[in-house]
């Protein structure tokens, strides 16, 4: 294993180099030799790969933040997703089934909890079948084995669930995401408190970054990982990404402690092929709560956990966007919906008995929602895969929603691997 450079905290909270930290290359001439804006799990993991590649290499994560973790990568159902549902081909499809089994050692190698227990996807009536058939078939051709069942099946798996038919996808697994990300920044060299406010490419062959509390960075190379701003980080460095994150919040609700035996392990619909959400699933998680949800309306703020908190500019930038507009003309009644689940216990609870027809309303208990950073093109189009693009000195990860957290180190050593090449390039 390559070596990594150990971290200490300074009393702001920053993560500073121990003394056995390598100097950066560019010594005199520059801070690092790359600077990862966010640190998520996919920035992490960037870091990591691109240490464990080149040793020598300094890297510098800068998180405004106060800690690792603290949006996407911490708000999530925890799940390690298989693979089944993306495109044959696609980044998604190749990294999650990669990612996963990545994933699962190194949860074992480094203590971190997580478990293996499979997942149903059941269809809830006939019409639903052609899709399921479908999801099977794209299972087989990006290489995940599914068992399909029936009712009596389904039932030995998760008795209080109904469904005419479902797919059991065993390798389906889950993880405590935030610790995979405390033990990745844990490896790596992470600034926190440290916002990304200027990104200039002008001085000399590399890049400076400048953060809200004034401290300038000089690095050969820069990568964003910035997730729910990666398009305005993008845009700090002079780049049009040809595309605008819009926030979906994701709502989630828990069932009371009492009634948490009505669902045994992961249970999820059958999705909607229009949309790259899920739909509202059943979650057993490792810490024994059983988890509901999410939905998925749009947030008034980049993020905005909850319909109290509103930014005036991430409102903006989402209202002035056509392609806003295009995507809502395209989905209005898909959208509606989740407005009225999200507005409507009763309705949410409805979609939820499709699944489980014992739960009631005064099982489900409010839990903390997450925000998806979407990327959504000027046509309307809803970025369907991971979005990776590169400039001089640069690369942006410009969509990585889910099953980014499940495909977080094929991700990086992805990422890692075009930065290291640019490097190399430019000498």
């Amino acid at each position: 294993m390559a070596r990594m450079t150990r971290t200490s905290r300074d009393r702001s909270g920053r993560a500073e180099p121990s003394p056995g930290a390598e100097p950066s290359r560019g010594a005199g001439r520059f801070d690092c030799d790359v600077v990862v804006v966010g640190g998520g799990i996919v920035g992490l993991a960037t870091a990591h790969a691109l240490r464990a590649a080149r040793p020598g290499l300094s890297v510098t994560v800068l998180e405004k933040e106060s800690g690792p973790a603290r949006h996407q990568t911490g708000r999530n159902s925890g799940v390690i997703h298989s693979g089944v549902y993306y495109r044959p081909g696609s980044l998604k499809a190749t990294f999650a089934v990669r990612g996963a089994a990545a994933l699962v050692k190194f949860c074992a190698e480094h203590g971190i909890p997580h478990a293996v227990p499979g997942k149903l996807i059941v269809a809830t009536g006939p019409d639903e079948l052609p899709r399921l058939h479908e999801l099977a078939q794209r299972a087989r051709r990006n290489g995940v084995p599914v068992r399909e069942l029936g009712p009596a099946q389904i039932a030995e798996h998760e008795p209080a669930v109904r469904g005419v038919a479902a797919l059991r996808v065993e390798t389906t697994g889950q993880c405590d995401y935030v610790a995979v990300a405390r033990e990745l920044a844990r490896l790596v060299t992470v600034r926190t408190g440290a916002e990304v406010v200027a990104v200039d490419r002008r001085v000399g062959r590399g890049v400076a970054v400048r953060t809200a509390d004034g401290m300038v960075l000089r690095a050969r190379a820069m990568v964003n990982c910035a997730g729910l701003h990666s398009d305005r980080v993008a845009r700090l460095a002079g780049d049009d990404p040809g595309l605008r994150i819009v926030p979906f919040r994701g709502e989630f609700y828990r069932l009371r402690p009492e009634r948490s035996g009505l669902v045994r392990g992961l249970v999820y619909p059958v999705p909607d092929p229009a949309f790259p959400f899920l739909g509202v699933h059943l979650t057993a998680g490792l810490d024994g709560e059983v988890h509901i949800g999410p939905n998925a309306v749009l947030a008034l703020a980049r993020e905005g956990y909850d319909w109290r908190t509103v930014r005036p500019r991430d409102l903006a930038d989402a209202l002035t966007y056509p392609g806003l507009w295009r995507m809502g003309r395209r989905h209005w009644r898909a959208g509606a919906g989740e407005l009225r689940r999200s507005w409507s216990k009763s309705a949410f609870t409805a979609a939820v008995r499709r699944l489980l027809p014992e739960v009631t309303e005064d099982d489900l208990e409010p839990a903390p929602a997450g925000v998806r950073a979407q990327a959504v093109l000027p046509d309307g189009t809803l970025v369907d895969d991971f979005r990776i693009e590169e400039a001089p000195h640069t690369v942006h990860v410009l969509n990585a929603p889910s099953p980014a957290a499940t495909a977080c180190l094929p991700i990086g050593r992805e990422v890692a691997s075009r930065l290291l090449r640019r490097l190399d390039e430019d000498g």
